[in-house]
């Protein structure tokens, strides 16, 4: 059975998110980045981050943070680190995660949430739309999604 968990919902020790989103997400010069994040989410509701698990198996990850490196400070939250394990794609496992953080996101009185990437054709079939362009500070450009959730 599939399902999310929430850093917040106690299940796992953090440290199994800090390693998990970090094999993923991390290297060596940004591993300290998302440690760090983590570990300091325990207490506010943003940053949160999720993990997908098919059974006691990770199989995926996501998160929503304030800021994602992004030119557009103006924006927020963002969500962020979406990630589906390559033999468990296909599957729309990526719509469970997105339904949680809206769901969350709703709870606590947000009405929209953005993305960056550089991915086409992903998540628009989750209801995000083309918002505009935004620089990271390492000087790429990506596109901005936005998400309005509707109650």
């Amino acid at each position: 059975m599939v399902k999310v968990i929430s850093i917040k919902d106690n299940e796992m020790d953090k440290e199994v998110f800090i390693e998990y989103i970090s094999k993923v997400w991390a290297n060596d010069e940004n591993s300290m980045v998302y440690r760090d994040c983590i570990e300091h989410s325990l207490t506010t509701f943003l940053p949160n981050w999720y993990l997908l698990l098919d059974g006691d198996k990770i199989i995926g990850c996501a998160g929503i943070v304030p800021n994602d490196f992004i030119s557009r400070m103006d924006l927020s939250p963002w969500l962020c680190s979406l990630y589906i394990e390559k033999q468990a794609r296909g599957n729309n496992y990526g719509s469970i995660l997105i339904e949680r953080i809206k769901d969350d996101l709703t709870a606590n009185d947000y009405q929209e949430f953005y993305l960056c990437t550089n991915l086409d054709n992903y998540y628009e079939k989750y209801g995000l739309t083309y918002f505009g362009r935004g620089f990271h500070p390492w000087g790429e450009e990506e596109k901005i999604y936005q998400f309005k959730i509707v109650k």
